[in-house]
């Protein structure tokens, strides 16, 4: 622990007798509003107690030692950490948006359900599908949406040989959850040494047992894969269906759809993509969109347009269920709307290109001191396989606490699975060269005090509350409680 940046606990600056409120006395002993006896705590709640000031203090001391995309540059690949515009911000902020009830009867949010169907159609427009529902909650969220609306594809044509999906071993994690959640039994298929899926072991693996393939494009490793059209007749031809991971749809805005690359079924993060970026767990939004053929099985409630022009929400007899209470994390919703309209056309169509733009000049500026295990352009995010000088000891994870001394967060490590030391960097359109070339001055200076002084390096962070921790130990016996740390 660094005794110097070292914070006191709330409980430490308790003293009895200190307070911070106020309130009435009780007064409603005698009118039959007494707790009933087995909901009352046999024991004093063990507070801190504290006066306002030192309340206010502590905490907005403490929340200083958050990182964010409001504070630091945050390369964090897999999850496009991009900056969060304060416009969108205020548009959730608007009483007429805060103070809705979703289940306010629909002749009186009429503007919220036209919030709803205006980003439905523009999704549908950018990811080139025939419509969407806006209610899954996140993006595993959405792949379980996407593959329970595959799997009633499959059973309103009484197929129910289908219980296999396959999935690349490059793939994010939570697409073979997603697919064991939805009740799929899973196949790996290999990837080639350039990090593409490997076609012919594809093909190998696809017959009438399997419902889906689940592919990202670019992948996991930042490559695009090219042989998507050859995929998509191969897994058409077996009679399955091909799904869309849109957490790296990013790079492919204003290039490419995957609608019209052969994909029926897709889910966007809308709070990776377009805004709200999601650290800390949340709030997000996973939109799931098909194509032409598909719209009755996705989730209830739908928006739906009245033959007099208003909105509705209807229930289809031919979905495969609910996945949300009602229709979504509206705010999110919002927040997207808000960015895509101020973008525009014009301006989306600038968001891919910028991202690889950035990506390929970090990695093109960082590739000799730091080892590239497949050649060629990235787009969004590229993957380290760790230093390129394996002799300094030097590890990925030491390398990423390092950074956090330069007042820069770490990016993921240790994913994909496919190397061993992986650092996966992804900048996103935002930054700038400045912004760039520090953080790529600070990498090459991490590189090169491993060989100088690997020691540094291994003993980093110096400038953080916590400096060196045991990883092993914490995980063994967290300290979760106060009580905990007093032991």
């Amino acid at each position: 622990m660094n005794k110097e940046l070292y914070q006191p606990l709330i409980f430490e600056l308790s003293h009895d007798g200190r307070r911070g409120y106020s309130l009435p006395e009780y007064q409603y002993e005698d009118c039959g509003y007494e707790i009933p006896p087995q909901l009352r705590r046999s024991e004093k709640l063990s507070l801190p107690q504290v006066d306002e000031p030192t309340v206010v203090r502590h905490y907005t001391n403490s929340s200083n030692n958050n990182f964010g995309v409001d504070t630091g540059f945050y390369p964090l690949g897999s999850c496009t950490m991009k900056y969060n515009p304060k416009a969108n911000e205020a548009m959730v902020a608007r009483a007429g948006v805060a103070d809705l009830h979703p289940y306010q009867p629909a002749s009186t949010v009429q503007g919220a359900l036209r919030i709803y169907r205006t980003l439905e159609k523009a999704l549908s427009e950018i990811g080139g599908m025939a419509e969407f529902t806006l209610n899954p909650f996140a993006g595993a969220h959405g792949e379980y949406t996407g593959l329970m609306v595959i799997r009633q594809y499959h059973l309103s044509r009484a197929d129910e040989a289908r219980t296999r999906v396959i999935v690349p071993d490059s793939a994010h994690g939570t697409n073979p959850a997603s697919a064991h959640m939805a009740g799929f039994e899973i196949v790996e298929v290999k990837s080639l040494p350039d990090g593409t899926v490997d076609v012919e072991d594809l093909r190998s693996k696809l017959d009438e047992t399997v419902a889906a393939v689940m592919m990202t494009n670019p992948n996991t490793v930042g490559m695009f894969e090219k042989n998507i059209p050859e995929i998509a007749e191969a897994v058409h031809a077996a009679g399955a269906l091909l799904y869309y991971d849109g957490a790296n749809l990013n790079p492919m805005l204003g290039v490419a759809r995957p609608g019209d690359m052969g994909f029926d079924v897709m889910h966007i993060n809308l709070h990776k993509t377009f805004s709200t970026p999601h650290g800390g767990g949340g709030p997000g939004a996973g939109p799931v969109g098909v194509r032409a053929g598909l719209e009755k099985f996705l989730p209830n409630p739908r928006v739906v347009e009245n033959a007099d022009g208003s909105l509705g929400v209807e229930f289809g007899e031919d979905s495969f269920g609910q996945v949300s209470a009602w229709l979504g994390n509206f705010t999110v919703l919002i927040k997207a709307l808000s960015y895509i309209l101020t973008l525009g056309a014009e301006g989306i169509a600038k968001v891919g290109p910028l991202a690889t733009l950035n990506a390929n000049y970090i990695m093109n500026s960082l590739n000799d001191l730091y080892l590239q295990p497949i050649a060629g352009p990235c787009k969004h995010e590229f993957v380290f396989d760790g230093l390129k000088d394996k002799s300094t000891g030097v590890t990925t994870l030491e390398i990423a606490k390092s950074l956090l001394d330069y007042g820069f967060h770490a990016p993921t490590i240790y994913f994909p699975l496919l190397f061993h030391e992986s650092i996966m960097i992804e900048p996103t359109e935002t930054e700038t060269p400045e912004t760039l070339d520090a953080f790529i001055a600070t990498m090459r200076k991490i590189a090169e005090e491993a060989i100088s002084e690997p020691d540094k390096i291994k003993n980093a962070p110096y400038s953080t509350p916590i400096s060196h921790p045991d990883e092993d130990e914490a995980a063994l016996n967290p300290v979760i409680t106060y009580a905990d740390l007093c032991k």
